[in-house]
C-alpha cells in the first residue's frame, strides 16, 4: 500500500480581494475583521464580535466547528425538539463576504440518532471538495450500544452517499468519540472509541466484565471504501473525547489512556506513513481515576509545532494544562496551569496560528457557569490576555463542549447555553483590539 501525503492546502482568498473587502466596506475594519488584524500587537485587548449564527433556535446543541481547504468555517449541530426526530444540520461562513453561504442544510433525519452531550458528529472539508460529516446511530436498547455512521457529499451538501459504518464488528457496543482529518487531497482520516471487546460493560462496569474500550482508525476513499485499518491503542479511557491536528508529518492523535494502575493521562501517536507512532504522554500528571472522567484533550497544529489542552485532577486539584511541542508531537515541553481550582470544568477547546494560541474553557462556581477565553505566544512563552467571554445559564453537562477555530486572525468560537431550559447555540469571532 502506499504511503498516503498530505497535500497542501488552497488559499481562499488573495490580499487582493481582501483590499476591495475593506474598500465596498468604508475601510471599517470591525465590520471586516481579516488578514489586516493579524498583524498588530497581540498584547491589545481583542475586539468580542457579534457572530449571528444559523442555528438559533430552540433544541440546538453539539456544535462543531471546521476550517475548510478555501477558508470557510464549517459548523454544525444537532437539532433536537420534543415530537420531532433528530436533525443533523450544517452551514457555511464564509470569512470574507462576511455571511453564511447556505440556510442550514440536513445532512440526517433519525429518530434512532444518539444524542449526547460529549459525544458529538462533525463535517470536514476534503482539497477535492468534497464533505464528509459522521454521525451516531442506536444499534440496540442497551444504553451506550451505538455505531458510528459516516457519509460523503460532492457537491456542498446537496446530497450525500449512502452512509456507511467505519467499524465492521457488528457488536452491540459503543463506538464514538471520533475525530476526522483530512489525508490527502480525496481521503478521509478517522479514529474512534472502539468497545467491541466491552460487551457492553464500558460505563457500568468500566469494561470490568468484558475486555477494555480501543481507540482504532481508518482511511476511507471518495467511494467510502477503507484504504487501511489500524488499531491505535488496545487499551484507553471509555467515553473521553479524541481530537486530531494535522501536522507537517501527518495526523497528530490526542486522547486518555488507561492503565491497569487507572492512570488516565493523555496520551499522542503521529500516523506516519501507514502506521501510528508509539504513543507517548503528552505529561506524566499520574492522575488516577477510577471511572471514565468525561473529559478529554484538544490539539491544534501548524508545521511542526502542535499544543495540546487539556484537563486533569491528578492530586485531588482540578486543572486545565497546555503543553506545546516543536517536533510534531514527538515530545512536549513542561505544561502550563492555565487555570485551577474547584470551579474549573475544563471541557477545553484549543486554536492556533503564526501568531497567537487561543483556548476557551469552562469554569462554575455558586454563581454560575462562565466561559474564558485566553491568548498565548505560539510556544506559550507569554500571555497575551484572559477574558470571561460569556456568562451561562446552563450549568453542569447542560452547556456540552465550546469549540474554537481561528482563520487570518480572527477566532470564531461557539458554545451550547440554556434559552428557558432549553438548549441554544451561541457564537462570537473574536478580532485583534484596534
Amino acid at each position: 500500500m502506499n504511503t498516503v501525503t498530505l497535500s497542501r492546502l488552497r488559499r481562499f482568498a488573495s490580499w487582493a480581494a481582501l483590499a476591495l473587502l475593506l474598500a465596498a466596506c468604508g475601510g471599517d475594519r470591525a465590520a471586516a475583521p481579516g488578514i489586516a488584524d493579524a498583524g498588530g500587537d497581540p498584547a491589545r485587548p481583542s475586539r468580542i464580535l457579534d457572530w449571528p449564527l444559523p442555528a438559533i433556535t430552540p433544541g440546538t446543541s453539539a456544535p462543531d466547528l471546521a476550517l475548510a481547504p478555501d477558508g470557510r468555517v464549517l459548523l454544525s449541530w444537532l437539532d433536537s425538539r420534543a415530537g420531532r426526530r433528530h436533525l443533523f444540520r450544517f452551514s457555511a461562513w464564509d470569512p470574507v463576504q462576511q455571511r453564511w453561504q447556505t440556510r442550514p442544510v440536513t445532512i440526517a433525519i433519525g429518530s434512532r440518532m444518539f444524542v449526547n452531550w460529549a459525544d458529538t458528529p462533525h463535517v470536514l472539508a476534503t482539497a477535492d471538495g468534497a464533505l464528509w460529516a459522521h454521525w451516531l446511530q442506536k444499534t440496540a436498547n442497551a444504553p451506550y450500544a451505538y455505531d458510528v455512521v459516516l457519509t460523503r457529499s460532492q457537491d456542498g451538501g446537496a446530497n450525500w452517499a449512502p452512509p456507511i459504518t467505519p467499524h465492521d464488528d457488528g457488536t452491540p457496543t459503543e463506538h464514538g468519540f471520533v475525530s476526522l482529518w483530512p489525508q490527502g487531497r480525496d481521503l478521509l482520516g478517522i479514529a474512534w472509541l472502539d468497545g467491541r471487546n466491552t460487551g457492553g460493560d464500558e460505563h457500568a462496569g468500566h469494561g470490568a466484565h468484558g475486555g477494555s474500550m480501543m481507540l482504532r482508525s481508518a482511511l476511507f476513499d471518495r467511494g467510502l471504501q477503507p484504504v487501511q485499518e489500524a488499531t491505535v491503542d488496545t487499551r484507553t479511557c471509555e467515553c473521553c473525547k479524541t481530537d486530531v491536528a494535522m501536522t507537517d508529518r501527518g495526523a497528530l492523535l490526542v486522547y486518555r489512556g488507561r492503565t491497569g494502575e487507572e492512570v488516565r493521562d493523555i496520551l499522542a501517536t503521529r500516523l506516519e506513513g501507514n502506521a501510528w507512532t508509539a504513543p507517548r504522554r503528552v505529561h506524566a500528571d499520574d492522575w488516577i481515576m477510577p471511572a471514565c472522567p468525561v473529559n478529554g484533550p484538544d490539539v491544534a497544529a501548524r508545521g511542526s509545532e502542535a499544543v495540546v489542552a487539556w484537563y486533569t485532577a491528578a492530586g485531588g486539584e482540578p486543572q486545565v494544562k497546555l503543553a506545546h511541542s516543536r517536533d510534531a508531537g514527538d515530545s512536549f515541553g513542561e505544561p502550563l496551569v492555565l487555570d485551577r481550582g474547584d470551579a474549573v470544568h475544563g471541557r477545553v477547546a484549543i486554536a492556533l496560528d503564526a501568531q497567537q494560541v487561543r483556548v476557551l474553557w469552562l469554569r462554575e462556581d455558586g454563581d454560575g457557569q462562565s466561559l474564558w477565553f485566553a491568548r498565548y505566544a505560539p510556544d506559550l512563552s507569554r500571555e497575551f490576555e484572559r477574558i470571561e467571554l460569556a456568562k451561562l445559564q446552563g450549568r453542569g453537562r447542560a452547556t456540552g463542549f465550546p469549540k474554537l477555530v481561528v482563520h487570518d486572525g480572527v477566532a470564531h468560537a461557539v458554545w451550547t447555553d440554556l434559552v428557558d431550559g432549553h438548549p441554544q447555540l451561541r457564537g462570537v469571532r473574536i478580532a485583534a483590539g484596534d
